[in-house]
């Protein structure tokens, strides 16, 4: 019988060119929301203003057994709809935000299951979770921490939203094997005012490879190399059956973009 606890961490890391970049996208952005009550429409820019820009990057590779992927999607259905996780997206100034759900594993393997949708009551909640539970899951080998981040700032650069936060969020049970270093592709995100938060998850089930378990240091591997932007922070879950209620927690926090974080998880047994 193990009780399994989150341990979260916070870490604020910054670059000077980061900080300009976001300047300047808040200015941008106010200007637009000007632009945009004075005119009645999207005038100007041509993309619409969130509060939040945000990729939800899924690991799939070989070692999340099918057990383990179902659990993990099942968490990202649930925890979208959550109320107060609605509530939070309804706190920001505008009370919406923009999403995209991306599936990852090797350098070659990034599905986006569900493209860039703007979340901002529980009916379009409902609407992109659906589309979750009626897509299947991928799965490749390899590792490629480094590639997706890549491909999650280019979405984010190359979306029709225009945001004063810019997030990736990656969940994953492994250290980037595949792809260049994880931590250029950290910076270079970090450089475009992006934040990259992390939801590392230590299996304790075999591994269907056969390697064993993740390393128990899988969430400093985060905190060193992956995470990193403004407020950027991790929630380590032991267990994928501990998901769900996690990520709805982390997901709050997120939205929010607030740096306190409030877990009030109960105790979640593993057999």
């Amino acid at each position: 019988m193990l009780w399994v606890i989150p341990r979260v961490i916070i870490k604020n890391f910054k670059s000077l060119r980061g900080i300009i970049s976001r300047l300047m996208q808040g200015l941008l952005l106010g200007s637009y929301f000007c632009i945009t009550s004075a005119y009645g429409a999207d005038y100007g820019t041509g993309q619409e203003p969130v509060d939040l820009e945000l990729v939800l990057a899924v690991d799939v590779s070989s070692s999340v057994d099918e057990y383990e992927a179902n659990l993990q999607r099942r968490g990202y259905i649930e925890a979208l709809k959550d109320p107060e996780v609605i509530d939070s997206i309804r706190s920001g100034p505008l009370g919406r935000i923009a999403l995209t759900y991306i599936e990852w594993a090797g350098e070659q393997h990034q599905i986006k299951v569900v493209e860039w949708a703007i979340l901002d009551d529980l009916e379009s909640a409902n609407i992109f979770s659906d589309k979750l539970t009626h897509s299947p899951i991928s799965s490749a080998p390899s590792t490629s921490i480094s590639r997706m981040i890549d491909v999650a700032s280019f979405e984010i650069e190359n979306n029709n939203f225009i945001a004063p936060r810019l997030v990736i969020d990656i969940s994953g049970d492994g250290p980037n094997s595949d792809g260049r270093h994880v931590q250029l592709a950290r910076n270079d995100a970090i450089k475009r005012g992006i934040t990259i938060n992390g939801l590392p998850v230590l299996s304790f089930r075999p591994n269907p490879n056969g390697f064993g378990a993740p390393s128990a240091w899988l969430g400093d591997y985060y905190l060193k190399n992956v995470i990193g932007g403004e407020n950027a922070f991790l929630i380590e879950v032991l267990g994928f059956e501990a998901f769900s209620d996690i990520l709805k927690e982390k997901l709050k926090r997120e939205i929010r973009g607030t740096s306190e974080i409030a877990l009030t998880i109960p105790n979640t047994q593993q057999n």
